[in-house]
């Protein structure tokens, strides 16, 4: 498989072109012969015309790659090795949403072939891909695994908006449900990441490795947020008290903060799931992510509390929340806990406005039911101003240009603590 595909007389498939699919085709598409695919055919047309729907990539990383952009199943049909990399969501219920992952497996099932590979690479909990699709594929293509067919998985690693930890610099973890898939699926993925392979024992370590990388942030994250709360009440800043622990060597050096997107909000109610459905009731996780699902609202009604105390008519005040996104500089919105802080603030009738550079108007208004406020409509009487994401023009914003758009006795919230010591006559607070 290794030597037909480097000879090209056999073709990669990447199925699922968003933040993590997209990078990883265009990759193997300067070494191989390479198919993406998406069912959105939308997103096909316009990486057909070298544009990135998701906003990450520029026109020239579309130059000189072999790759076919389709949402046909006719063409992925030629493909002998799939990379699958689609996402997974949780449902209302903070429960896994399979949904995408089945789907995809179940259009790999009915184009694979005898002596075809399958890698799996969106985050799952540890057992997913051999009890949940493998039995997918067999059932579709009337293939019997592991005799007719390989699977393994790699866990995506990639890092929206982040320039310099990309595909290629990230050591992989791979593995195989075999000695010879292992040393295929090694081989493949060390032509494109040059930060070198790590060979996991199993397909389920290596579930459990990606689980645990965002459950480990994601349970820190939601210390230091739990100290914010309680150093609040103490009148001691956070971001100093980090900056003194900070100077021992072995302290580790995360910091409180809206906790959102696809992969660290997302990721450990996979583990808990799956711990739940063995009989453990996982304590610490859990409340780790009660902690930060609660932040967006915390955040508002301490804003809330703040203009009160300065003499505000909360239901005739308005609020400008700088960022929408989920992290700074990326159009991404998906799971953003900006949208709870603004929910809270509508709750207490505070008139809110939203601005953000790189977030689409329209996706807010689809996923969250607000829209954001044209920069030329920005007031210069706001009650209150919260910082919420620290994307880069914001970082150059000085004490003279918040008071230059709010009223007498406002209120600067800093999330992320940006204006630490800056800020001389506003009411201000961070986490």
């Amino acid at each position: 498989m290794y030597d037909e595909l480097l000879r090209k007389e056999a073709k990669l498939a990447v199925i699922g072109l968003g933040y993590v699919g997209l990078p990883i085709a265009l990759e193997f598409a300067r070494k191989l012969s390479v198919i993406g695919f998406d069912i959105n055919a939308g997103r096909v047309e316009m990486m057909r015309n070298g544009i990135d729907p998701s906003g990450e990539l520029e026109a020239n990383d579309f130059e000189g790659c072999d790759i076919t952009f389709t949402d046909s199943l006719d063409v992925l049909r030629e493909a002998r090795f799939f990379i699958v990399a689609v996402p997974t969501p949780i449902d209302e219920h903070a429960q896994p949403d399979l949904k995408p992952l089945l789907g995809a497996s179940t259009s790999v099932g009915k184009v694979l072939k005898k002596g075809d590979y399958v890698v799996f690479e969106s985050t799952v909990y540890p057992g997913c891909t051999e009890e949940d699709c493998i039995p997918v594929m067999e059932k579709l293509s009337g293939l019997s695994f592991p005799q007719d067919f390989k699977v393994g998985y790699s866990p995506e690693r990639i890092n929206p908006g982040d320039k310099e930890h990309t595909l290629a610099r990230i050591v992989k973890v791979v593995s195989g449900c075999d000695d010879e898939s292992l040393d295929t699926i090694a081989k493949l993925y060390e032509l494109v990441v040059t930060a070198g392979v790590h060979r996991a024992s199993s397909i389920k370590v290596a579930e459990a490795a990606k689980i645990i990388e965002n459950t480990q942030r994601d349970v820190n994250i939601a210390l230091m947020n739990e100290l914010s709360m309680i150093f609040d009440r103490m009148n001691i800043n956070t971001y100093e008290v980090l900056e003194a622990a900070g100077t021992k060597w072995n302290f580790l050096k995360f910091f409180p903060g809206l906790v959102g997107g696809h992969c660290i909000g997302v990721d450990p109610y996979y583990l808990t799931y799956k711990a739940k459905e063995l009989g453990y009731d996982a304590k610490v996780i859990l409340s780790g992510r009660t902690t930060n699902d609660t932040m967006g609202a915390y955040i508002a009604r301490k804003t809330v509390q703040m203009m009160i105390r300065q003499g505000k008519d909360v239901s005739k005040s308005r609020v400008l929340v700088m960022g929408a996104t989920f992290k700074e500089n990326v159009e991404d919105i998906r799971n953003s806990k900006v949208a709870d802080v603004i929910h809270e603030l509508k709750n207490f009738s505070v008139n809110v406005d939203i601005v953000d550079p790189h977030a689409s108007s329209e996706e807010l208004n689809h996923e969250y039911g607000f829209r954001l406020t044209p920069e030329a409509d920005v007031r210069q009487d706001y009650d209150g101003v919260i910082v919420a994401v620290s994307h880069k023009p914001y970082l150059s914003k000085d004490e003279a240009y918040f008071q230059s758009i709010t009223a007498d006795n406002a209120v600067l919230v800093d999330l992320k603590g940006l204006y630490r010591n800056k800020i001389q006559d506003l009411t201000y607070w961070s986490l």
